[in-house]
């Protein structure tokens, strides 16, 4: 990973505080109770500490760099790439052998977006790894999921005014240049998804298009039918090899899904194409670049229920291939970490994005469902895309027999009037009512259903699968009702007839059909209209972002991801091509990489973050109506849409960009204390003290504001020409926002910096409260560049912890108060450790060279073990804490490895028996560790005070108070924790640790 040091601490958040009770003794360890070391191999992903070729900028005696310039590719296959190549080979084998493990060990290697490898080892094995200097981060592989066609007309691509003509093509009359066979062209937009149908008219050859580029790999496997054309210019698959299961798919990259197709399609598929659906015609359709070339990257694979999934190790070989082929956008339709910005394939796309690809990341499919912030892919070099609706419609109603008609979706005929029955009062014999409810496969009564129009609810099942139930049981329709409002309506295409109501209308109908004795229904067949646009989909994932604790907005825009009608797999028995209807934010993510690929096309030297800036700083927050964006909730916020719905037309003036590098991404991870996690731990203590809240981004974030806060951004003039602007506030609620300077003079090439400084009046505390702010030209404001604003009040910001020495000693703390009144304090401790003089001896090839099993306590609020340098006999030490589980095996649950013998780990644990293991990283063959643990609880030891206390605050006017100590044992190391309070409510918390 470039400069960062492997040994950064591998330590769980900090909580607040201890109690101590003594660890058992070392023959306690091996007898009581018996300790069993899983010795069980899986794959994990290794992780090194060197930059990958797509980031190396030089530093390695005789190799120069091979990092891309801007509006250039990683050239893979130059010779000073094999060069380098080699080396990191080398330096793998070299981590391998220094940590005990078998170079057999070693499965697949990366080397351009990534440095590392897969291995198969043991958990002791991954753990001396995780040990060498050499090593960044070791991650156990894991498994990922597929995120689940008049998008160019409603997003103003088509037509003589629309993007396409105006930005690709030229000329009038005979001379005119046809923008659709231009738009996209030279571009290739790699798929990392469930593969493709190259049969699909979406994917046929280009006309006269560009020959295939070189460099990319056509590997097909046994599937000689797959041609790879000017169009499909690559494909790769990743099977078994990566702990994949191929057995209900093709082993080539074939899609049997439909997923990858789709995505592809909707990315960069054909203009033109006729599309159908179940034999209903559905018009023309087109991807958003559609004269794109495609690279397939197959690492989600068919499984036994119909889903697409893949291991991580897969996913990420696939993301190297892809940036050493050379593509130009990812997208990248799958699951991914929503509390972490530094898993194996967010930092692949951190070396992708810096070498100058733009990627796309699906928000995730968790709205409807979680209740809370659930959006995925939170690193600032991904642009993370939400989704809506657009304006083609599948309005149809449901009348009942007593004249009431309701509103609802779907598509195709009608049916009826005929009996309506609820599912749930005919369950199939042997079967449960709540089987029956869902409509669960065989779950409902033949005999009862038969002729019927029948309610199924929302749940469990696929929405198809409960239409093909009905119609196996003999029902004429079906009535489709969901639990609750939030849930979205999708117009999927059914067996036979149905709606899909909201759960208002459920209820209403389920109320109609119980109180009636003989109640009917007749479902209306569906009528094409268009409908005001877009509105959230309830499924789509929101935030704030779980990593960074709402420091950084996303998603970061939404684009339209419901009803999406592109190319399919191959109907299994006839082989023709198919298309399909689907909805999720799997859809929405490869509407932004075309149109990503396309702003690359028009500005090649534009970095994927100015490409991203485009978007959100001209995408729009209202309907077509001019009303606001809607949710389940009501008006959606930046919460759920980001900067708002992607205007393609706008985008390309954008007069103003917020732009960051690696440099800046890194700064950020380490300043949400990420980086340190995977061995950035000497690269942070180097690196510039960043507020998360200054990275420079295109929306702007505070996810604990106490009281007033200021922030920084820089922008670029991308335009042709000087500008001024000058800035427009809309405060968010409860707050006051000033900009400074509040006017800009910038010209072209350059850059100018500004300040904002938000304040807090009245806003709720620890609620979210949105405003923008957006700088406008003065001549008529033909141009803006707006930023959404989003900030959540706080009652208190304090120092996580401050250091103390002395029998008797102080320190001043600063705390920010987000409320006036009177802050109190109360405090934890300080407690002295309970200490383990630990004999190690070395054992290679484990991190279990010296351990003791400890015990925590109910009533704990944080545990800390901890190692120093100056009581430790040995150059180098690393510490890992384990649960001990009731199988006897172990469980990693933190880790510190450090460059010296100085470690700790503090964590907060649920109360259970716990294992401290010492590796002895460097040559000593044994030493003596002492090992120090807290268990801090609620005890005030009467060692520790605070004032002035209480003490009168305003909001948002720091005020320093001083922590003080005395009577501390010279022989001991102490921890604590000042609380500090409004009320009697814990509004902060701040650790002290004393070395007396």
């Amino acid at each position: 990973m470039g400069t960062p040091s492997s040994r950064g601490a591998r330590v769980a958040a900090l909580a607040a505080a201890f109690t101590v009770l003594t660890p058992l003794s070392h023959s306690a360890f091996a007898a009581e109770p018996q300790l069993k070391l899983d010795t069980t191999k899986k794959t994990y992903i290794v992780q090194l500490v060197e930059a990958p070729v797509a980031s190396y900028d030089g530093g390695t005696a005789g190799i120069p760099a091979t990092k891309p310039a801007p509006g250039q590719k990683v050239k893979a296959n130059s010779p000073n790439s094999k060069k380098y190549e080699a080396h990191l080979r080398n330096e793998q084998r070299k981590a391998l052998r220094a940590s005990g493990v078998k170079e057999s060990a070693k499965k697949q290697e990366y080397t351009v977006a990534f440095n590392g490898f897969t291995a198969q080892l043991t958990q002791a094995e991954a753990d001396a790894l995780k040990s060498n200097k050499a090593i960044a981060n070791v991650w156990e592989d894991e498994i990922r999921h597929a995120d689940t066609v008049g998008t160019p007309e409603y997003l103003g691509m088509s037509g003589p005014g629309g993007v396409w003509q105006t930005q690709f093509g030229s000329g009038k009359g005979k001379k005119a240049t046809d923008g659709i066979a231009e738009a996209g062209k030279g571009m290739v937009v790699g798929v990392i998804d469930t593969g493709i149908d190259p049969e699909n008219p979406s994917f046929a050859p280009l006309a006269g298009g560009p020959a295939a580029p070189a460099g990319f790999v056509c590997d097909t496997g046994s599937d000689a039918a797959f041609e790879c054309t000017n169009k499909i210019v690559g494909a790769r698959y990743y099977g078994t090899a990566f702990g994949n299961t191929v057995a209900h798919d093709y082993d080539s990259p074939r899609d049997r899904n439909g997923h990858g197709s789709h995505t592809a399609g909707t990315a960069a598929g054909n203009h033109g194409v006729p599309m159908s659906i179940m034999g209903i015609d559905m018009g023309t359709g087109s991807g958003m670049a559609p004269a794109a070339q495609v690279a397939v990257y197959k690492a989600l694979w068919q499984t036994a229920d119909g889903n697409g999934s893949g291991t991580s190790s897969g996913l990420v070989a696939a993301i190297d291939d892809a940036v050493a082929d050379g593509v130009d956008v990812i997208n990248y339709s799958v699951s991914g970490s929503s509390t972490y910005v530094v898993t194996a394939d967010e930092l692949a796309f951190l070396a992708a994005a810096d070498a100058g690809v733009f990627v796309s990341t699906s928000a995730g499919n968790s709205g409807d469902t979680v209740g809370e912030s659930s959006v995925a892919h939170n690193s600032p070099w991904t642009t993370t895309v939400a989704a809506s609706t657009h304006s083609r419609g599948a309005e149809k109603r449901v009348t009942l027999g007593n004249g009431t008609t309701y509103d609802g979706i779907g598509v195709g005929g009608g049916v009826g009037p005929a009996p309506l029955v609820d599912s749930e009062e005919i369950p199939a014999a042997g079967r449960t009512t709540a089987d029956a409810k869902l409509c669960l496969p065989g779950s409902i009564s033949a005999e009862e259903a038969d002729g019927a129009i029948v309610i199924c609810t929302r749940g469990s099942n696929a929405r198809v699968e409960k239409a093909d139930v009905v119609r196996d049981a003999g029902g004429v329709g079906m009535i489709l009702a969901n639990n609750t409002d939030a849930e979205s309506l999708v117009a999927d295409f059914h067996s036979i007839p149905s709606i899909h109501v909201s759960g208002t209308i459920g209820t209403a109908i389920k109320a109609y059909e119980d109180s009636t004795d003989a109640p009917t229904a007749e479902i209306h067949a569906h009528v094409p209209s268009k409908v005001d646009a877009p509105s959230m989909a309830g499924f789509s994932s929101y935030g704030p972002a779980l990593a960074g604790e709402g420091d950084l907005l996303k998603p970061d825009i939404t684009a339209p991801g419901v009803d999406i009608v592109a190319a399919y797999h191959e109907d299994p028995n006839t082989g023709e091509a198919t298309f399909n209807q689907i909805s999720g934010t799997s859809m929405s993510a490869p509407h932004i990489a075309g149109l990503g690929a396309l702003l690359k096309q028009k500005y090649p030297t534009w970095s994927p973050m100015a490409i991203k800036s485009a978007m959100m700083t001209t995408a729009r927050q209202t309907t077509d109506a001019g009303e606001p964006i809607q949710w389940a909730g009501g008006d959606a916020t930046p919460l759920n849409f980001g900067a708002g719905e992607v205007v393609p037309a706008k985008s390309y003036n954008p007069g103003l960009v917020y732009d960051s590098d690696w440099q800046d991404w890194y700064n950020y991870a380490c300043a949400i204390n990420h980086l340190q996690l995977v061995g950035g731990a000497a690269y942070c203590a180097e690196a510039p003290k960043i507020d998360p809240s200054d990275l420079n981004y295109p929306s702007i974030a505070i996810g604990k504001l106490a009281g007033s806060q200021t922030v920084t951004r820089t922008v670029t003039n991308v335009s042709d020409k000087n500008q001024n602007y000058h800035a427009q506030i809309e405060a968010p609620a409860g707050t006051t926002v000033t900009v400074s300077p509040s006017t800009l003079k910038v010209k072209r090439g350059e850059t100018a910096t500004f300040k904002v400084t938000i304040t807090r009046t009245d806003a709720p505390l620890g609620e979210y409260t949105h405003g923008a702010l957006t700088w406008v030209t003065g001549a008529g404001k033909s141009e803006s560049v707006r930023s959404p604003i989003s900030v959540r009040p706080v009652a208190l910001a304090a120092p996580g912890e401050v250091p103390g020495t002395g029998v008797a000693g102080s320190v001043d703390l600063q705390v920010t108060p987000g409320f006036t009144g009177t802050l109190g304090t109360d405090v934890d401790g300080l407690l002295p450790s309970t200490v383990r003089d630990l004999a190690v001896t070395k054992a290679e090839g484990t991190a279990l060279d010296g351990s003791f099993f400890f015990t925590v306590p109910a009533g704990t609020k944080v545990t800390r073990v901890a190692t120093w340098s100056d009581e430790v006999a040995a150059a180098d030490i690393d510490l890992n804490v384990y649960r001990y589980n009731p199988t006897g095996t172990i469980t990693n649950v933190g880790s510190s490895g450090n460059a010296d013998s100085t470690e700790s780990v503090t964590l907060n644990l649920t109360p259970g028996t716990y294992v401290a293991a010492v590796d002895l990283y460097s040559a000593e063959a044994t030493v003596t560790a002492p090992v120090h643990v807290w268990n801090l609880g609620d005890a005030d030891a009467g060692n520790l005070t605070v004032a002035p206390s209480p003490v009168e605050v305003t909001q948002g006017t720091p005020v320093t108070v001083t922590a003080t100590w005395s009577g501390l044992d010279a022989t001991q190391r102490y921890l604590g924790q000042v609380n500090f309070l409004e009320g009697a409510e814990v509004a902060g918390s701040t650790l002290v640790s004393v070395n007396p």
